[in-house]
C-alpha cells in the first residue's frame, strides 16, 4: 500500500475591479507558513495567462516579480508544500494543460494520479511535471466542451484523494472556478472584489465576513460575488462565519519572530480561553457541546486522539479527566487509532484535538468513531472546521492566530480547554462537589499571571542556551504530569532547533535510556513541587552521578532540587499540580527558541516542516 504524506499548502484567489497580483502577494504573505517549498501567480490578462513561479520562499518570488507590470484583475496564487515532485520551478503552482490558457493550484493530494497521468498520456498530454495537481488541468482540458465550472465539475468526477482547487482560464477572464474535497476553502466579498483562500488570514484585509465552502462543493468567484453549487451543479450554500481580531493579530508585533510572540500571548490566550466558561459560583457551562446530561453520565470511557504537540496536551487531559471523573481513559495517536480497531460504542466518549481543525488523522479517527456511535467532542483553535463540524461539539481554545510552525499558545490553551472539559464532565457527573470545581476553575483563573511570571525567566533560559546549543543529544525527563512537559520540550527543541533530544518518563531512565548519559550531556528536569517530587530528585541524582548537566525547571524558592542541579529554572507554583503543565511549558518553549536562535534556524518556518498535516 502507497502511503503519502502532505502539509497544508497556501492558495488565494481574485477577481475584482482592481490589479490581481498586490491582492494575491499579500495574501501569500499571511499564508506561507502552510507551506514555502516554493510560490507561484497566474494573471489572466490580455487573453492569456502569465504565470510567474519559482522554488523557494515568497521572497525568491517577490524577487522575480521586481518590475513586473500586471493589470489584470482575475488570479490565483499559491504557495506550495512539496509531496508529489521535489521543491523545483517546474513542480511549483500554477499547473497548466497543454495550451497554457488553463491554470490549476491545488491542495491536497490525487490518490489516483498515476493512473490519470497515464490515460492522460496516452491521449496525447504532455504533463511537464512531477506533480499530482498538473493531471486535473490536463482533465479540465480534455472536457473542456462547454464552460470552465463545467469542465471542472467533470475533471473531479474523474479524481480519487483530497482537494481544494482553484482554476482560471483564458477564455473566461472574470471568473476563478475553485472547488473542495476535505482540504479547507474559504471565500470573502469586499469592496471592489471577491477573494479565496485556503485561511481566514488571507481575506482579512478585505472582510470579515466569510464562508467556508463545504465538501463536493463548487464556487464560482466574479467581481460582483459569487456562486456555490454541488460538483453535480445544483445550488448550494457554504457555512457563514464572521472572524472577530484585528489585523495585528497576524503580524509581528514589534517582536523578531512570530514565535516569540506567540509565545508572549500565552497570558491573554489562556485569559480567553477560559473567558465565559463558567456562571456565577464557579459552574462551568458548555454552551457549545451539544451533548445532553444523561448522555455524559452514561458514558463509561474515554479516548482522547490527536497528534504531535496535541498528543501531549492530551496525555495532560487523561491525568485531568481520570482524576477529577474516575473514567478510565485512553490517549491515542490519531494516526494509528482507527487502524488497531479501538473498542468503541454509544457510551464511549471520543475527545479530539486539533489546532486547526482539519488534521487529517484526527478527522479520519473521527469518522472511524462515528461509524462506531460513539459521542465526539473536539477541541479546536478554528472556528468552522472539518472536525468540529463532524463531532457531537466543540470547545474552542480562543488562542487567535498561530503563524508559526512550532505550537506554543495552541498547546497551552489545548490543555486549558481540555482541563476546562474534565471538570465540566466531572460536574455534571457529580464525581466533584460543585466547591471543588468553583476552587480549581478559580486557580485556573490565576493561570494567566503564572504565565506571565513564567516569562520573566528569559534571562536565565538564554544562559542555559549557549551552555546547550552545541550539544549532541538533549534529554527531558518528568514524573506525571511532568512526563507530557517533558515530551513537549524534547519536540519543540527537535522541531526548531535541530538537536536531537528525547522525552522519558523519569522512572524509565533506569529500564535502558540512562545508558545515553555521559559527560555533560544536558538533562532538562521538570521537578516543580508535586506528589512525586521526591522520586524526581532520586532521578536527577541517578543522571547528575553519571556526568550528566543537569537543567532543573523547579518551582519559586525551591532549594532542594537547586542541591543537585548545575542550573535552575523557576516557576510560579500551581496549587493544582494538574495544571503544572500550563505555566511549565513557558521556559521550555523559551530554550528550545534560544537555542534555535544561536543555531541560527528560522524558527519561523523549520526545514521539513508546516502548519496542518491534511491527507494521510
Amino acid at each position: 500500500m502507497r502511503v503519502t504524506l502532505i502539509f497544508m499548502c497556501g492558495i488565494v484567489g481574485y477577481v475584482g475591479e482592481e490589479p490581481a497580483l498586490p491582492f494575491m502577494m499579500d495574501g501569500l504573505k499571511r499564508l506561507e507558513y502552510r507551506g514555502y517549498d516554493s510560490a507561484g501567480i497566474a494573471v489572466v490578462e490580455n487573453g492569456a495567462i502569465e504565470i510567474v513561479k519559482k522554488a523557494g520562499k515568497l521572497e525568491v518570488l517577490e524577487k522575480a516579480l521586481v518590475g513586473h507590470e500586471s493589470t489584470g484583475t482575475c488570479g490565483i496564487g499559491h504557495t506550495r508544500w512539496a509531496t508529489h515532485g521535489g521543491p523545483n520551478d517546474a513542480n511549483a503552482h500554477p499547473h497548466t494543460d497543454c495550451s497554457g490558457r488553463i491554470a490549476i493550484i491545488h491542495n491536497g493530494i490525487i490518490e489516483n494520479f498515476l493512473e490519470l497521468r497515464d490515460r492522460l498520456r496516452e491521449d496525447g498530454h504532455e504533463l511537464r511535471s512531477e506533480t499530482d495537481t498538473e493531471a486535473i488541468a490536463h482533465l479540465i482540458e480534455s472536457e473542456m466542451v462547454g464552460n470552465l465550472t463545467a469542465a471542472v465539475r467533470k475533471a473531479l468526477a474523474q479524481v480519487t484523494g483530497a482537494f481544494s482547487i482553484a482554476v482560471v482560464s483564458a477564455d473566461e477572464p472574470g471568473l476563478v472556478v475553485a472547488a473542495k474535497r476535505t482540504s479547507p476553502l474559504i471565500v470573502g466579498v469586499g469592496a471592489g472584489g471577491t477573494m479565496l483562500a485556503s485561511d481566514p488570514t488571507a481575506l482579512l484585509p478585505i472582510t470579515r465576513e466569510m464562508v467556508h465552502i463545504l465538501d463536493d462543493q463548487v464556487v464560482e468567484i466574479r467581481a460582483d460575488g459569487y456562486r456555490i453549487t454541488t460538483l453535480e451543479g445544483a445550488d448550494a450554500e457554504g457555512q457563514a462565519i464572521t472572524v472577530e481580531g484585528d489585523l495585528v493579530a497576524v503580524e509581528k508585533g514589534g517582536y523578531d519572530d512570530f514565535m516569540l510572540k506567540e509565545i508572549y500571548e500565552q497570558p491573554a490566550a489562556v485569559r480567553d480561553t477560559l473567558r465565559g466558561r463558567t456562571h456565577d459560583g464557579g459552574r462551568i457551562v458548555m454552551d457549545e457541546l451539544r451533548l445532553n446530561e444523561r448522555d455524559v453520565r452514561n458514558i463509561d470511557k474515554v479516548f482522547v486522539v490527536a497528534c504531535g504537540t496535541a498528543f501531549h496536551a492530551g496525555l495532560v487531559a487523561k491525568y485531568a479527566i481520570e482524576h477529577w471523573t474516575r473514567l478510565p481513559v485512553e490517549i491515542e495517536i490519531a494516526s494509528e487509532f482507527r487502524y488497531r480497531d479501538p473498542i468503541l460504542d454509544r457510551d464511549t466518549l471520543v475527545v479530539a484535538v486539533s489546532q486547526s481543525g482539519e488534521t487529517i488523522d484526527t478527522l479520519e479517527a473521527v469518522r472511524h468513531a462515528r461509524e462506531q456511535h460513539a459521542k465526539i467532542l473536539t477541541v479546536s483553535n478554528t472556528v468552522g472546521s472539518s472536525i468540529p463540524r463532524e463531532s457531537d461539539g466543540v470547545l474552542y481554545m480562543r488562542a487567535g492566530p498561530e503563524i508559526g510552525v512550532a505550537a506554543t499558545k495552541t498547546f497551552t490553551t489545548q490543555i486549558t480547554a481540555l482541563e476546562i472539559l474534565a471538570l465540566w464532565l466531572a460536574q455534571v457527573r457529580g464525581s466533584l462537589y460543585a466547591k471543588e470545581c468553583a476552587e480549581i476553575v478559580e486557580e485556573m483563573h490565576r493561570l494567566p499571571e503564572l504565565i506571565r511570571r513564567a516569562l520573566e525567566c528569559r534571562p536565565a533560559v538564554k544562559r542555559i542556551a549557549d551552555d546547550i546549543a552545541s550539544c549532541r543529544d538533549v534529554l527531558f525527563i518528568g514524573r506525571h504530569v511532568g512526563y507530557p512537559s517533558a515530551l513537549e520540550g524534547a519536540l519543540k527543541l527537535k522541531e526548531i532547533s535541530y538537536l536531537h533530544a528525547e522525552g522519558y518518563a523519569a522512572g524509565e531512565l533506569k529500564h535502558g535510556p540512562i545508558a545515553l548519559i555521559e559527560e555533560g550531556v544536558p538533562v532538562i528536569a521538570i521537578a516543580n513541587r508535586c506528589h512525586v517530587y521526591e522520586k524526581v530528585i532520586s532521578n536527577i541524582q541517578e543522571v547528575k552521578a553519571r556526568g550528566a548537566n543537569v537543567i532543573a525547571v523547579v518551582t519559586e524558592g525551591d532549594t532542594e532540587a537547586a542541591r543537585h542541579a548545575d542550573s535552575v529554572i523557576e516557576v510560579p507554583e500551581t496549587e493544582n499540580e494538574l495544571l503544572a503543565p500550563i505555566v511549565t511549558a513557558v521556559p521550555l518553549q523559551l530554550l528550545a527558541y534560544e537555542v534555535a536562535k544561536v543555531r541560527g534556524n528560522d524558527v519561523d518556518q523549520p526545514r521539513n516542516l508546516a502548519k496542518s498535516v491534511t491527507v494521510e
